[in-house]
Protein backbone atom coordinates (compact mmCIF):
# COMPACT_ATOMS: atom_id res chain seq x y z
CA UNK A 1 0.00 0.00 0.00
CA UNK A 2 0.86 3.69 -0.30
CA UNK A 3 3.67 4.92 1.97
CA UNK A 4 1.26 8.09 3.16
CA UNK A 5 -1.56 5.43 3.77
CA UNK A 6 0.56 3.02 6.40
CA UNK A 7 2.26 6.10 8.09
CA UNK A 8 -1.83 7.79 8.57
CA UNK A 9 -3.18 4.03 9.84
CA UNK A 10 0.28 3.51 11.56
CA UNK A 11 -1.52 1.90 14.70
CA UNK A 12 -3.33 -1.11 13.03
CA UNK A 13 -1.14 -1.82 10.11
CA UNK A 14 2.02 -1.59 11.36
CA UNK A 15 1.16 -3.45 14.60
CA UNK A 16 -0.04 -6.04 12.21
CA UNK A 17 3.00 -6.22 10.34
CA UNK A 18 4.70 -6.61 13.06
CA UNK A 19 2.96 -9.05 14.76
CA UNK A 20 3.16 -11.37 11.70
CA UNK A 21 6.41 -10.87 10.59
CA UNK A 22 7.59 -11.66 14.36
CA UNK A 23 5.16 -14.55 14.37
CA UNK A 24 6.89 -15.81 11.38
CA UNK A 25 10.49 -16.47 12.95
CA UNK A 26 8.62 -17.34 16.34
CA UNK A 27 6.68 -20.28 15.23
CA UNK A 28 8.99 -23.31 15.26
CA UNK A 29 7.61 -23.56 18.73
CA UNK A 30 10.12 -22.09 20.98
CA UNK A 31 6.98 -19.88 22.28
CA UNK A 32 5.11 -22.16 25.00
CA UNK A 33 1.62 -23.31 22.10
CA UNK A 34 -0.95 -20.47 24.17
CA UNK A 35 1.53 -17.43 23.65
CA UNK A 36 1.90 -18.24 20.03
CA UNK A 37 -1.85 -18.96 19.33
CA UNK A 38 -2.48 -15.67 20.16
CA UNK A 39 0.38 -14.22 18.55
CA UNK A 40 -0.68 -16.18 15.73
CA UNK A 41 -4.11 -14.48 15.65
CA UNK A 42 -2.87 -10.79 16.39
CA UNK A 43 -1.27 -10.45 12.48
CA UNK A 44 -5.05 -10.84 11.12
CA UNK A 45 -6.88 -9.99 14.16
CA UNK A 46 -5.18 -6.57 14.06
CA UNK A 47 -6.21 -6.34 10.11
CA UNK A 48 -9.77 -6.83 10.99
CA UNK A 49 -9.30 -4.02 14.00
CA UNK A 50 -8.19 -1.99 11.24
CA UNK A 51 -11.15 -2.73 8.49
CA UNK A 52 -13.83 -2.26 11.61
CA UNK A 53 -12.44 1.40 12.77
CA UNK A 54 -11.81 2.68 9.04
CA UNK A 55 -14.43 0.52 7.45
CA UNK A 56 -17.81 2.43 6.52
CA UNK A 57 -21.32 1.11 6.07
CA UNK A 58 -22.86 -2.71 5.64
CA UNK A 59 -19.54 -3.59 3.65
CA UNK A 60 -17.15 -2.28 6.14
CA UNK A 61 -18.77 -4.26 8.70
CA UNK A 62 -18.44 -7.52 6.42
CA UNK A 63 -14.99 -7.14 5.79
CA UNK A 64 -13.65 -6.86 9.40
CA UNK A 65 -16.17 -9.90 10.02
CA UNK A 66 -14.04 -11.65 7.16
CA UNK A 67 -10.83 -10.96 8.79
CA UNK A 68 -12.21 -11.60 12.40
CA UNK A 69 -12.87 -14.96 11.51
CA UNK A 70 -10.10 -15.69 9.81
CA UNK A 71 -7.87 -14.36 12.86
CA UNK A 72 -10.07 -16.30 15.07
CA UNK A 73 -9.82 -19.45 12.42
CA UNK A 74 -5.34 -19.25 12.79
CA UNK A 75 -5.83 -19.78 16.58
CA UNK A 76 -7.68 -22.91 16.61
CA UNK A 77 -6.03 -24.67 13.79
CA UNK A 78 -3.34 -24.52 16.47
CA UNK A 79 -5.36 -27.39 18.06
CA UNK A 80 -7.85 -28.59 15.93
CA UNK A 81 -7.49 -28.69 11.96
CA UNK A 82 -11.29 -29.19 11.15
CA UNK A 83 -12.86 -26.66 13.44
CA UNK A 84 -10.62 -24.37 11.99
CA UNK A 85 -10.87 -24.95 8.53
CA UNK A 86 -14.85 -24.61 9.46
CA UNK A 87 -14.02 -21.12 11.20
CA UNK A 88 -12.30 -20.83 7.71
CA UNK A 89 -14.81 -21.88 5.72
CA UNK A 90 -17.54 -19.69 7.32
CA UNK A 91 -15.15 -16.17 6.40
CA UNK A 92 -15.38 -17.56 3.23
CA UNK A 93 -19.15 -17.85 2.93
CA UNK A 94 -19.09 -13.67 4.32
CA UNK A 95 -16.42 -13.02 2.21
CA UNK A 96 -18.79 -14.27 -0.77
CA UNK A 97 -21.62 -12.19 0.51
CA UNK A 98 -19.18 -8.90 -0.18
CA UNK A 99 -18.13 -9.61 -3.39
CA UNK A 100 -21.53 -10.63 -4.64
CA UNK A 101 -22.88 -7.00 -2.97
CA UNK A 102 -20.15 -4.95 -4.86
CA UNK A 103 -20.08 -7.56 -8.09
CA UNK A 104 -17.97 -5.12 -11.13
CA UNK A 105 -20.90 -3.71 -13.41
CA UNK A 106 -18.72 -4.99 -16.51
CA UNK A 107 -16.04 -7.49 -16.63
CA UNK A 108 -14.17 -8.03 -19.66
CA UNK A 109 -14.36 -11.85 -21.07
CA UNK A 110 -10.75 -12.07 -20.04
CA UNK A 111 -11.90 -11.04 -16.36
CA UNK A 112 -14.63 -13.16 -16.42
CA UNK A 113 -12.74 -16.47 -17.89
CA UNK A 114 -10.28 -15.53 -15.19
CA UNK A 115 -12.47 -15.66 -12.15
CA UNK A 116 -14.63 -19.01 -13.66
CA UNK A 117 -10.40 -20.51 -13.84
CA UNK A 118 -10.66 -19.61 -10.06
CA UNK A 119 -14.01 -21.12 -9.26
CA UNK A 120 -13.29 -24.72 -10.70
CA UNK A 121 -9.55 -25.29 -10.96
CA UNK A 122 -8.91 -24.09 -7.30
CA UNK A 123 -11.04 -27.64 -6.14
CA UNK A 124 -10.13 -29.38 -9.14
CA UNK A 125 -6.59 -28.41 -8.00
CA UNK A 126 -7.18 -29.69 -4.26
CA UNK A 127 -8.98 -33.02 -5.11
CA UNK A 128 -5.96 -33.85 -7.15
CA UNK A 129 -3.34 -32.54 -4.40
CA UNK A 130 -5.15 -34.68 -1.38
CA UNK A 131 -6.72 -37.88 -3.59
CA UNK A 132 -6.42 -41.09 -2.26
CA UNK A 133 -5.55 -39.75 1.46
CA UNK A 134 -8.26 -39.76 3.88
CA UNK A 135 -10.96 -36.43 4.56
CA UNK A 136 -9.73 -35.69 0.54
CA UNK A 137 -13.51 -35.11 0.11
CA UNK A 138 -13.85 -32.02 3.25
CA UNK A 139 -10.99 -30.59 1.79
CA UNK A 140 -12.38 -30.08 -1.73
CA UNK A 141 -15.57 -29.15 0.00
CA UNK A 142 -13.57 -26.45 1.69
CA UNK A 143 -11.95 -25.41 -1.70
CA UNK A 144 -15.08 -24.70 -3.46
CA UNK A 145 -15.80 -22.29 -0.97
CA UNK A 146 -12.22 -21.01 -1.17
CA UNK A 147 -12.25 -21.18 -5.32
CA UNK A 148 -15.77 -19.25 -4.82
CA UNK A 149 -14.71 -16.43 -2.84
CA UNK A 150 -11.38 -15.80 -5.03
CA UNK A 151 -13.19 -16.08 -7.84
CA UNK A 152 -16.03 -13.25 -6.52
CA UNK A 153 -12.65 -11.06 -4.99
CA UNK A 154 -11.24 -11.32 -8.70
CA UNK A 155 -14.54 -10.21 -10.50
CA UNK A 156 -15.74 -7.51 -7.63
CA UNK A 157 -15.11 -4.07 -8.24
CA UNK A 158 -12.77 -4.03 -6.02
CA UNK A 159 -8.97 -3.45 -6.82
CA UNK A 160 -8.25 -6.23 -8.67
CA UNK A 161 -4.31 -6.08 -8.38
CA UNK A 162 -4.91 -5.80 -4.66
CA UNK A 163 -7.86 -7.53 -3.48
CA UNK A 164 -8.08 -10.20 -6.12
CA UNK A 165 -4.55 -10.65 -6.42
CA UNK A 166 -4.73 -11.07 -2.54
CA UNK A 167 -7.67 -13.51 -2.66
CA UNK A 168 -5.31 -15.18 -4.80
CA UNK A 169 -2.08 -15.73 -2.62
CA UNK A 170 -4.31 -17.14 -0.10
CA UNK A 171 -5.44 -19.48 -2.59
CA UNK A 172 -1.89 -20.34 -3.01
CA UNK A 173 -1.51 -20.63 0.82
CA UNK A 174 -4.07 -23.18 1.28
CA UNK A 175 -3.41 -25.36 -1.44
CA UNK A 176 0.53 -25.67 -0.40
CA UNK A 177 -0.89 -26.72 3.05
CA UNK A 178 -2.87 -29.33 1.65
CA UNK A 179 0.08 -30.81 -0.27
CA UNK A 180 2.12 -30.89 2.72
CA UNK A 181 -0.24 -32.90 4.85
CA UNK A 182 -0.13 -35.03 1.66
CA UNK A 183 3.02 -35.67 1.85
CA UNK A 184 3.49 -34.47 -1.61
CA UNK A 185 5.84 -30.93 -0.40
CA UNK A 186 8.79 -31.02 1.38
CA UNK A 187 7.40 -29.48 4.96
CA UNK A 188 9.93 -27.31 5.17
CA UNK A 189 9.57 -25.42 2.07
CA UNK A 190 6.07 -25.23 3.26
CA UNK A 191 7.18 -23.75 6.21
CA UNK A 192 8.25 -21.08 4.26
CA UNK A 193 5.66 -20.16 2.08
CA UNK A 194 2.29 -20.44 3.40
CA UNK A 195 2.75 -17.86 6.25
CA UNK A 196 3.95 -15.33 4.21
CA UNK A 197 1.26 -15.88 0.96
CA UNK A 198 -1.33 -16.05 3.20
CA UNK A 199 -0.74 -13.07 5.42
CA UNK A 200 -0.09 -10.78 2.47
CA UNK A 201 -2.90 -12.06 0.83
CA UNK A 202 -4.97 -10.84 3.96
CA UNK A 203 -3.28 -7.20 4.26
CA UNK A 204 -3.86 -7.19 0.18
CA UNK A 205 -7.48 -7.71 0.67
CA UNK A 206 -7.99 -5.71 3.60
CA UNK A 207 -6.33 -2.44 2.96
CA UNK A 208 -7.68 -2.96 -0.98
CA UNK A 209 -11.18 -3.02 0.39
CA UNK A 210 -11.57 -0.45 2.80
CA UNK A 211 -9.66 2.08 1.14
CA UNK A 212 -12.33 2.09 -1.82
CA UNK A 213 -14.72 2.18 0.92
CA UNK A 214 -13.22 5.27 2.73
CA UNK A 215 -12.55 6.57 -0.98
CA UNK A 216 -16.02 6.54 -2.11
CA UNK A 217 -17.15 7.94 0.88
CA UNK A 218 -15.10 11.18 0.55
CA UNK A 219 -15.85 11.63 -2.92
CA UNK A 220 -19.90 11.01 -2.53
Amino acid sequence: MPNGALIEHRPWLLASLIAATSYFFVSDGQVPGTYLMIWKGLGVGLLAAYAWQRGKGADGVLIALVLALCAAADMVLEFSFLFGAALFGLGHVVAIALYLRNRRPASTASQKAAGLALLILTPSIAALITLPRENWEMATGYAVLLGAMAAGAWTSRFPRYRVGTGAVLFVISDLVIFAREADKLDPALAGWLIWPLYYAGQFMIATGVVQTLRHERVTA
